[in-house]
């Protein structure tokens, strides 16, 4: 027999004994970890969406003037197929057929038709939008429906992983996996209200208004924007947290609408060089109030400028942006309490939101002898002297004059303002607001009364 004839016998009667062997062996082997069972139970709840909408070319004027239509032998704008789009959304009341999605996704929707993942269709009714958010809410009317419960977005942390469902490129629905990379970003759209939490789950054009879901099957997030310099997926992508999300469904239920909430004071992000500058701990996270409205709810409040808010409605409040969102999103008319620190002491206040909003401010100084402190230009300050209306009645300096251009005028700096102190040390006259400043370290807080109203400045 030839030898390589030999060889493969041996070979194939080596394989065919230790048979039982290797699968008693695989046997052992546990079974390849999976997020099947997972995604089978929360996957119904995603629905894909197709809107059409009116194209922008139907509301030019021009081709209203069937003189001009002719001319140019343009179309009729009544004639011209209307767009289509396609995104994602959550069912999020199964009984009532809620569907949550982004604003943007149905924004000018001239109809709105929801797809099941068993390929039921639906027309929608939209029942709420709100732009600031991009959240909107639309309701179908069908049964056996699959819901995906809210989780406190509050409880997510850094690390947890997360599934992104939705509808990428129209392709029908998508299962992708990540982790969440940090939370409460903001700053993407200026105008809005954001609490994004940011993934790397791929999120791409499409999945907007589709799930972040966590492994216990609870949604804890709306997918809603991207990053894309090439025009896919890099990933960084942000979710609208589902507490978010849960406000403005309650508004939009409630009212088809959402009123923005307010109290009537300003706020900047506390720091630790700020919390160094005012006393307190530099672990400690909050809102400092830098201005309040005379005669607003903050102020019948008791809130006072350099208060810092640390807690409302029993959460924590990890800095301005957070504050601004949850008192913007709280019904209007409704109590809040807000626990505050006041000269290192704590205090808990109530007060009702009203509606409305307003915006954070900051300024500059320069004193009146013409010595130039860099980080505080523009201004001229002064002694409250004899034949001031001031004089007599309040301890500090006056700034007499701000110079047009100058940074101080730029950030809101006004003549007639009141300096009474100095990271929280009291000033009497320009030489010890000029002393005041020179021990104050990199941050200076300012105490400042410009009328009946109490300002508390922050420069850093």
């Amino acid at each position: 027999m030839h030898v390589r004839t030999v060889l493969l016998t041996l070979c194939i009667a080596a394989v065919i004994g230790s048979a039982p062997a290797v699968a008693q062996q695989a046997a052992l082997v546990p079974s390849q970890p999976t997020l099947a069972p997972l995604v089978e139970k929360v996957a119904p709840a995603v629905v894909n969406i197709s809107v059409l909408s009116r194209s922008p070319v139907q509301d030019n004027p021009l081709l209203r003037d069937p003189f001009f239509r002719r001319f140019f032998e343009l179309p009729d704008p009544d004639k011209i197929p209307p767009q289509m789009s396609a995104g994602s959304g959550v069912i999020v009341d199964a009984g009532k057929g809620y569907v949550i999605t982004n604003h943007h996704v149905v924004d000018k929707a001239t109809e709105i038709v929801v797809t099941l993942r068993d390929r039921r269709q639906f027309k929608a009714k939209l029942i709420g939008s709100d732009s600031a958010t991009d959240i909107a809410l639309v309701q179908i009317e069908a049964d056996r429906l699959t819901q995906l419960p809210l989780a406190d977005s509050d409880k997510v942390r850094v690390g947890d992983y997360a599934l992104a469902i939705g509808n990428p490129f129209g392709l029908g629905q998508t299962v992708t996996m990540g982790i969440v990379s940090a939370l409460g970003r903001s700053g993407i759209n200026a105008e809005g209200y954001e609490d994004f939490i940011q993934t790397d789950a791929s999120i791409n054009p499409g999945n907007s208004g589709g799930a972040l879901v966590s492994l216990s099957g609870e949604l804890i997030g709306i997918n809603t924007a991207i990053i894309a310099p090439s025009g896919g997926n890099v990933g960084i992508g942000f979710a609208v947290s589902s507490n978010m999300a849960r406000s403005v469904m309650d508004q939009l239920i409630r009212y088809g609408e959402v009123q923005r909430g307010r109290l009537g004071f300003v706020v900047q992000d506390l720091t630790p060089d700020i919390a160094k500058a005012i006393g307190i701990s530099t672990t400690s996270e909050g809102a400092v109030v830098v201005q309040v409205e005379p005669g607003s709810a903050a102020d019948k409040a008791g809130i006072k400028a350099g208060d810092v808010v640390t807690a409302l409605g029993g959460r924590a409040v990890r800095g301005a942006s957070d504050l601004r969102n949850r008192i913007g999103l709280t019904r209007v008319g409704e109590d809040v309490e807000l626990k505050i620190l006041r000269n290192g002491s704590e205090r808990r206040l109530r007060a009702r939101v009203e509606r409305g909003s307003s915006s954070p401010q900051a300024a500059a100084l320069q004193t009146d002898k013409g010595a130039v402190i860099p980080r505080l230009r523009g201004a001229t300050v002064r002694d409250i002297g004899p034949g001031m209306p001031m004089y007599g009645k309040v301890q500090g300096i006056v700034v007499a004059e701000v110079e047009a251009g100058s940074p101080a005028a730029a950030r809101g700096l006004r003549a007639g303002d009141v300096i009474v102190a100095v990271n929280r040390k009291p000033v009497r006259n320009v030489a010890e607001f000029q002393a005041a400043l020179q021990e104050a370290g990199r941050v200076v807080a300012l105490d400042v009364m410009r009328g009946d109203m109490s300002l508390f400045i922050l420069i850093t």
